[in-house]
């Protein structure tokens, strides 16, 4: 039942002489009756699609009827309002459903700028939410690597990092924050730095907050943050980081990457530091430390 009038656009029959081939984004037909009634009957054909909400959601979070509405955005003004209007209804909805969600993805990407502007409101509007869901958290990163308005990619991106140590604790959310961590925005991973101040010892010791704190270790500035609260938290703390089965990564790349970014003082801090517990990291997730430490005497 949920694939009827998705179906129906695949197998109308039309009058001789009019194809029912489904023209790509962008296809501008020639001006004959024919094509006139064949976009008449396309138009009524989304509109009956898109008018009963519940129905439209039904068939979008079907992965077929997705990829089907998917292959319909960008033919013509029209049908796109008509779609636009639909997603609009139920947003948080459709993007946050695993098929439905590649439906605004599409739709990012093919709309004109009018329409994109009203979606990029909306989902600025349900961000957080939408980071913190299983589906939604893979489409706002689709959406935000795919972003050619500068505003509000930034907008996006400002977001993500004011709001980087709730996101970066959520099973989700986290996903967000590595993202946009590896985009590379210089303004980005400084905002998602000061954001996370006085918390990434606390995120090493988790699983997907370590992945988060070694992607701030990339860049010189983000790094010092998170080094500089290495070197101010207590001794038996570090150890414990040091020998913690996540971690251990950390403190290896702390090493690293202040060594190979030749900043002498955040890499002696660090050696003189551990250095008096290197023996008990020997037996531990700590092993390739303690040999790091080894080689500096």
């Amino acid at each position: 039942m949920a694939m009827t009038m998705s179906d129906g656009l695949q197998r109308i029959r039309f009058p001789k002489g009019i194809s029912g081939y489904i023209p790509p984004p962008g296809f501008a037909p020639r001006a004959t009756v024919a094509n006139a009634r064949l976009n008449e009957l396309f138009n009524l054909m989304v509109l009956l699609l898109t008018s009963d909400s519940d129905y439209f959601t039904e068939v979008v979070r079907n992965i077929y009827g997705s990829r089907r509405v998917q292959k319909l955005l960008g033919i013509s003004d029209d049908m796109d309002a008509f779609f636009c209007a639909a997603i609009l209804r139920r947003f948080f909805h459709i993007i946050t459903d695993k098929y439905a969600s590649y439906v605004v993805i599409r739709a990012m990407l093919v709309f004109d700028k009018k329409k994109k502007y009203v979606m990029y409101e909306h989902l600025l509007h349900h961000a957080l939410d939408i980071a913190r869901n299983q589906y939604g958290c893979i489409a706002l990163n689709e959406v935000i690597t795919d972003a050619d308005d500068p505003f509000y990619r930034n907008l996006l991106l400002d977001l993500v990092a004011r709001n980087a140590l709730c996101l970066s604790n959520d099973p989700s959310g986290n996903f967000v924050v590595q993202h946009v961590l590896t985009l590379y925005d210089l303004r980005c991973t400084h905002n998602v730095a000061v954001s996370l101040r006085g918390h990434c010892i606390d995120l090493s010791f988790k699983k997907y907050g370590s992945y988060i704190v070694k992607k701030l270790l990339d860049t010189e500035e983000s790094m010092a943050v998170v080094v500089t609260e290495l070197l101010e938290c207590e001794g038996g703390r570090l150890m414990r980081l040091a020998r913690n089965e996540y971690g251990s990564f950390v403190v290896v790349k702390a090493l690293r990457v202040t060594h190979e970014m030749n900043r002498v003082d955040l890499f002696r801090g660090l050696v003189q530091k551990l250095m008096p517990f290197r023996h008990r990291l020997l037996r531990s997730h700590g092993s390739n430390i303690a040999n790091m430490l080894e080689s500096t005497i």
